[in-house]
């Protein structure tokens, strides 16, 4: 009952903070959320201080979920697959060396620049680190994270090549971090000597590539089924065993489910949605994955904003995170400045698109599931603080300011820019 209970409390709490922001607040959907349950979370903190029994409860239940396990397991690949469904995959073709480019040699660098930056201001904190920890969360704060992304620039009518650029490098890119993440995660727990260039080269090869792999034959086994049938029930049952059966499957051949989800959702949502559904199928499957991509996300961000309940965050780890967030969009600009200047001669781009690729970098429940796997015996109070910081005030001010920013930049479709003809 417990399990039961915990999942009543979350979808509970989401339907009512849905019905709050749509009819009070009006704020984007995503957002509107995690803001109310950060103002929650707060108001329960203070009401827990003064020694009232039920957030004691409440807040029992939120420490007794496992965010990492839920996330990174769970929801992940649902709204990888859900998001990768309505992907123009001829538009993320046109696009796809300035995409690999920066979900790889971006997020390597912003790796490097984040966690050399973290190790000599946290020294002038009190706080000096090992090298080893700083480029830890440089690896887990680099990812954009495409949950958080997809539901914002729904929000932003933002110029379409711009927007596949930004959603296509966000559906790839955690991939590569999550390998990035576990190679210094070794390195931290076991020494250099145990995460050797051939073992990093062999996880990469195995979780990545062995991703990708794996997401395009299913896709092919998906889109094969839809193909040879023309009943819309069995065929939304099709999909969500692809995605339940194919998660298990990437666990048990210890590749990575995120990326074979993009890959699977891709191809089903390409060729299946062209040459294996009829309109019925095709309308009740979006509307499926829709609704379950709604219901996943508002839970998800209720999770992260609940989380605060069970955190200890210090002044001094609420300072270094304000500093983390200067940090963070530097590197942020600097590693997505720097490859697609690289490839300026094939894929052209303008300081206008490089700030928008910038400011539209967000980071969320990734980042946050990265930190909170962390063990005791790292510095993980710190880290998970910081991480939280970086992470509230990218969805929150970041995820509101990104719409209004595509606007008067004038890279919104239909929009003139605000300053035209000064």
């Amino acid at each position: 009952m417990e399990l039961y209970n915990t999942l009543a409390l979350l979808i509970v709490v989401a339907a009512v903070f849905g019905y709050v922001n749509h009819r009070f607040l009006k704020l984007p959907g995503t957002i509107g959320l995690m803001v109310l349950a950060l103002v929650s979370s707060l108001l329960a903190i203070g009401l827990g201080k003064l020694g009232v029994s039920w957030v004691l409860t409440v807040s029992q239940l939120v420490r007794g979920i496992d965010f990492h396990t839920v996330l990174m397991q769970v929801m992940l690949s649902f709204l990888l697959f859900a998001g990768s469904l309505h992907v123009d995959v001829r538009a993320l073709g046109r696009e796809g060396i300035a995409v690999a480019a920066m979900a790889t040699a971006g997020t390597l660098l912003s790796t490097a620049l984040v966690g050399t930056a973290f190790y000599y201001l946290l020294p002038l904190f009190g706080l000096p680190t090992d090298f080893i920890y700083c480029l830890l969360f440089g690896a887990l704060i680099s990812p954009t994270d495409p949950i958080a992304v997809l539901g914002i620039l729904k929000e932003a009518r933002i110029d379409k090549r711009l927007e596949i650029r930004i959603v296509g490098e966000s559906l790839f890119n955690d991939g590569i971090a999550v390998v990035v993440f576990v190679s210094l995660f070794q390195i931290a727990q076991f020494g250099a000597e145990q995460a050797t260039p051939a073992v990093i080269g062999q996880l990469f090869l195995h979780e990545a590539v062995g991703g990708i792999v794996l997401g395009a034959v299913l896709g092919y086994a998906g889109f094969w089924a839809l193909r040879s049938i023309d009943h819309y029930q069995v065929e939304v049952m099709i999909t969500l065993a692809l995605v339940m059966g194919g998660t298990a499957l990437a666990a048990a051949l210890h590749t990575s489910g995120p990326l074979a989800m993009v890959v699977a959702g891709l191809i089903v949502g390409d060729k299946g949605r062209a040459l294996g559904m009829s309109d019925v199928t095709r309308e009740y499957l979006d509307k499926f994955w829709e609704l379950l991509d709604e219901i996943l996300n508002a839970v998800l961000f209720v999770l992260i904003g609940l989380e605060m309940l069970v955190l200890d965050i210090s002044r001094t780890t609420l300072l270094v995170g304000v500093v983390g967030i200067v940090v963070v969009l530097v590197a942020r600009w600097a590693s997505v400045g720097l490859p697609l200047a690289l490839l300026q001669r094939y894929y052209p781009f303008d300081r206008q698109t490089l700030r928008v690729l910038t400011w539209g970098g967000l980071r969320g429940g990734i980042s946050v599931a990265l930190a909170l796997s962390l063990p005791e015996s790292m510095p993980r109070d710190l880290l998970v603080g910081v991480t939280y910081v970086v992470v509230i005030f990218s969805i929150i001010v970041q995820g509101l300011s990104i719409g209004p920013l595509v606007k008067k930049l004038g890279l919104s479709t239909g929009e003139a820019p605000a300053d035209a003809g000064h």
